[in-house]
């Protein structure tokens, strides 16, 4: 069996391609890599606390390697530390890099680019499969996800906190993709067969994160809410 570690956001899309990754009787999965915010000790895709991130990754029973980059980092800073990390985990004798992207091409060329200069394998467990499809199973297998981080162009604030089930997605425009592929929204994974256990939540403060307007009479260019989430 093949080494392996799975970038783990600790929402929905890399809770379920771990499960389908555990499943995978060619490789072995024996970390997670998590991505944080080096002035916000927070995660850098949706600004879960570390030490959220740390409790529901310690229920996995895998052990977390943290990855920290700048603030907003250019592509030259990201990949100076995602290469220096390729090479801590090839120490380690990992061969495969899993990730839980479903369908955006060039993500997925990006992502390959860079395990090619590293000699590393990618593999995505949930690639090109029907995301309605995908957030049914998700719900099917027992999990239980909570949105964390909106876009505030796709989805009202008041969905912050609230617990992705079959009403929530029967309920989506049809502009939002069911998994929020497209950045629509992003979730934080609570429960589920990859779990030892449920993991109990405590939310907090809703915080909004403007974007950059896109010209001088444009005063309002949308943005991100985020929800704080600490662990109990």
């Amino acid at each position: 069996m093949k080494k392996a570690v799975l970038f783990w956001s600790g929402g929905k899309d890399s809770a379920l391609a771990l499960y389908y990754a555990q499943q995978n009787k060619e490789i072995e999965v024996v970390s997670l890599v998590c991505t944080l915010n080096e002035e916000y000790g927070r995660v850098s895709m949706h600004g879960i606390r570390e030490e959220a991130i740390e409790k529901q990754a310690s229920l996995t029973g895998l052990p977390l390697l943290k990855m920290w980059v700048p603030n907003l980092p250019d592509n030259s800073e990201y990949e100076k530390v995602l290469l220096r990390t390729y090479e801590i985990l090839i120490e380690q004798g990992i061969e495969v890099v899993i990730f839980g992207d479903i369908f955006l091409e060039d993500i997925r060329w990006y992502r390959d680019h860079l395990l090619r200069k590293m000699n590393l394998e990618g593999y995505y467990p949930l690639w090109g499969l029907e995301t309605d499809k995908l957030i049914s199973d998700f719900l099917s297998l027992g999990f239980k996800t909570i949105i964390c981080c909106l876009n505030s162009a796709f989805l009202d604030k008041g969905y912050l906190g609230t617990q992705i089930d079959k009403q929530f997605i029967e309920n989506l425009s049809l502009i939002v993709d069911p998994c929020g592929e497209n950045g629509e929204f992003h979730t934080f994974c609570y429960s589920g067969p990859i779990f030892d256990r449920e993991l109990k939540l405590k939310l907090g403060e809703a915080h909004f994160a403007p974007l950059p307007v896109k010209s001088q009479t444009e005063e309002y260019a949308g943005g991100f809410w985020y929800i704080d989430i600490q662990t109990l």
